[in-house]
């Protein structure tokens, strides 16, 4: 196990130097049995909160008394909690109360699984009451107690099971999963921002695939439109896997990072309201991604997404069955209209979606990539793409006598000369056919 850092150490050290008990626990144990880099550490005791402010004052703030929590030193420091055993949850997210405890076990035996439910000193005991070692090395995520109890406590464990599971590559015990699925309805009851900061921590796990396509039902309580999607025929040469599964294959063949891996779950859900099956039995889905994208909307706008993430979100969704021609000018054409951050993000969720189709398809690869080396290659060049690059300015123009909107539009005349190859990028040819033109 990694050592415990020295901040933390001094903590555990003070707390016992007082007389108390204290011991590391949750999410950061797990990760250094495991051999990880662990986020943040969290300490529990039998210290009250209010000897823990006074033990490290000035260094201590509340910031949850009404469960014992204090956080201790500088930045997001280290939360330091009471133990403690939890109330009644009446809204299937928190409880109505929580009730000080001397008892580690009691504290442990209040969390979600038995990973994240174990316990080290200062001296590297381990508190183990529900058997998280063993399930860890079995690399098994189980429930600690009744699994049904423990989601209908909090139903958003329901999603941190499907996270952990993403990001670890571990097996839901079969108990744990039948209850995930039972209480999976109990999501309706979750803020959104709470669904999609676990959701994007399920797309972005090394392990997506798996959870993907064994946990969609789950999936499907907060985002019915996949649905359809699930066991959907493609009837089609150039796909291996049914829609759902062609979705899934493509998420985790993109980069793990949240526009990316939400455009690939989103880019195919018009697929199922667009196909259509010629006389040959081939299946199409002509013009899917024009329905897949206000399905995505609705999605983004229901999750309360970012404006930024949501704008990106859309025009990957929406361009990502474009034909790219390889040609300068149609790289010039596509740096002026997506700018160069969207559109390597759209080669790469071409690449993604090429990699979820059938072997017979993979040659695309190639052409994506001879796209991506013209690219570099017009981006060297300096070529004009976009008015900021354009030698002509809005001044050059009202000298011309030009006013209001004409300059606008003798601007956009221009580049878009420039960019067909039909004037060179040169102040003085450009001022001349502006001239000509008056």
């Amino acid at each position: 196990m990694r050592q415990l850092p020295d901040s933390v150490q001094e903590i555990l050290r003070r707390l016992e130097g007082a007389g108390y008990e204290a011991w590391c626990v949750g999410g950061a144990v797990r990760d250094a049995l495991l051999g990880l880099e662990p986020g943040d550490w969290d300490v529990t005791t039998d210290a009250p909160p209010e000897a823990v402010l006074s033990l490290f004052a000035p260094d201590a703030r509340p910031t949850g008394l009404q469960h014992g929590t204090v956080t201790v030193g500088g930045g997001r420091g280290v939360e330091v909690t009471t133990f403690r055993r939890d109330g009644t949850y009446l809204d299937n997210r928190h409880p109505d109360h929580v009730e000080f405890t001397g008892s580690l076990t009691e504290d442990l035996a209040r969390r979600d699984f038995t990973v994240n439910a174990m316990a080290c000193s200062l001296r590297g005991e381990l508190a183990d009451p529900f058997g998280g070692r063993e399930d860890l090395d079995a690399r098994l995520l189980r429930a600690v107690g009744e699994p049904e109890r423990r989601f209908q406590e909090d139903a958003l464990r329901v999603l941190r099971g499907l996270r952990f599971a993403s990001r670890l590559g571990f097996a839901i015990e079969a108990d744990t999963a039948a209850a995930i699925r039972r209480c999976a309805p109990l999501l309706r009851r979750i803020a959104p921002e709470r669904i999609r900061e676990e959701l994007t921590g399920i797309l972005c796990g090394a392990h997506a695939l798996e959870v993907l396509l064994d946990y969609p039902d789950v999936l499907g309580v907060f985002l019915p439109e996949i649905l359809p999607c699930v066991g959907f025929d493609q009837h089609s040469v150039y796909h291996c896997y049914d829609v759902w599964a062609h979705t899934a294959h493509a998420v985790a063949a993109a980069e793990p990072r949240p526009v990316l891996r939400y455009a690939m779950l989103f880019h195919d859900l018009g697929k199922p309201e667009t196909f259509t099956l010629d006389e040959e039995g081939r299946g199409h889905f002509y013009g899917h991604w024009r329905r897949s994208v206000p399905l995505a909307e609705a999605i983004m706008d229901r999750l309360r997404f970012d404006n930024g993430s949501r704008r990106t979100i859309l025009t990957l969704v929406e361009r990502h069955d474009a034909p790219l021609p390889l040609s300068e000018k149609a790289v010039r054409r596509a740096l002026a209209r997506y700018g160069e951050p969207t559109l390597r993000l759209l080669l790469k969720v071409k690449r993604a979606d090429n990699l979820a189709q059938a072997e017979c398809c993979r040659d695309r690869q190639q052409l994506i990539g001879q796209w991506e080396d013209l690219l570099d290659m017009v981006l060297q060049s300096g070529a004009c793409f976009s008015l900021r690059h354009l030698a002509v300015k809005g001044g050059d123009l009202t000298a011309l006598g030009l006013r209001g909107p004409a300059v606008g539009a003798a601007l956009e005349e221009l580049l878009e000369q420039v960019m067909d190859e039909k004037l060179p990028n040169d102040r003085g040819m450009l001022l001349e056919y502006v001239k000509e033109k008056l």
